[in-house]
């Protein structure tokens, strides 16, 4: 066997979505939101959930959209990490 057969490669999980809440220390709130086909209708409907993310240096602000990556466990509510910045929001 080769050494790429042996080794796994362990694919990590990403999401994207909107920071809604950076008043926490090291930590981001993010909503991300999919578009699913409800079963009966055949409609296209939104499906949101929240989760929180590690920001080691608080730098995301409310309304930036976030690529956030799943991790091992930080704290009880938190075990995904803030990657990347897609796009930051507009100031007004």
């Amino acid at each position: 066997m080769t050494t790429a057969q042996t080794t796994k490669i362990k694919r990590q999980r990403t999401l994207t979505g909107k920071v809604v809440s950076n008043k926490m220390d090291k930590t981001i709130v993010v909503l991300v939101e999919r578009r699913v086909k409800h079963p009966v209708l055949g409609k296209i409907i939104m499906r949101s959930a929240k989760y929180k993310a590690h920001d080691e240096n608080n730098q995301y602000n409310e309304g930036d959209t976030v690529e956030i990556a799943e991790g091992r466990p930080i704290s009880r509510s938190k075990s995904w990490t803030a990657t990347r910045l897609i796009e930051a929001a507009r100031v007004i």
